[in-house]
């Protein structure tokens, strides 16, 4: 699980680049999630706790979370994001610009060692549970107890301070589907 976790973390860190406007004082509400692949894939997510309801950035969150997977998963694990935004009632995808929206992540095992380099300590509370925080992860059950996280304030694009989302992450391997997983939130911004 927690790499479902740290991936969405991960992936929301990386996009974060230039071009981008101060995001101060945002909320997120009505989080959900749901596994959104076959039955038999190897990767799942069992469960997925995130409190306050609506979350601030920045701000404190609370988290929980617990997944499993039954092969080892390493690189490279491509991830095929799709991401939506509600406009007028519709919803509509996001294109791929500068590594944020609807894009392709080829290698995700590269992008953690480029976020946490190799031979440097998985971050809090990750290290203190033992989870690991990079390429390759065990086939075995994860489980993260509910832990506290500071969430800082975060440059975003402006065309994602405020509305509706849905975000369908696709992880892969081997040219196989190993897990899929789909959340919803919505984002809004004083």
């Amino acid at each position: 699980m927690e790499k479902w976790l740290m991936l969405a973390v991960s992936l929301s860190l990386v996009g974060v680049q230039v071009n981008c406007r101060r995001l101060t004082n945002a909320q997120i509400w009505g989080f959900d999630w749901k596994n959104c692949g076959k039955p038999d894939d190897p990767a799942v997510l069992k469960a997925l706790a995130l409190s306050p309801d609506p979350i601030a950035i920045p701000g404190d969150l609370t988290a929980s979370a617990s997944g499993a997977t039954s092969v080892e998963l390493a690189a490279p694990l491509s991830v095929n994001v799709t991401l939506e935004k509600e406009v007028a009632g519709f919803w509509v995808k996001v294109p791929c610009v500068d590594e944020i929206g609807s894009c392709h992540y080829q290698d995700v095992c590269d992008i953690l060692n480029h976020l946490i380099p190799p031979g440097q300590d998985c971050p809090e509370p990750l290290h203190t549970y033992g989870l690991p925080c990079r390429c390759p992860f065990k086939a075995g059950s994860y489980s993260l107890p509910q832990s506290n996280f500071d969430l800082p304030d975060v440059d975003l694009p402006y065309w994602l301070t405020n509305g509706n989302y849905r975000v369908q992450g696709v992880l892969g391997g081997g040219g196989k589907e190993l897990g899929c997983l789909k959340l919803a939130l919505s984002l809004h911004s004083n």
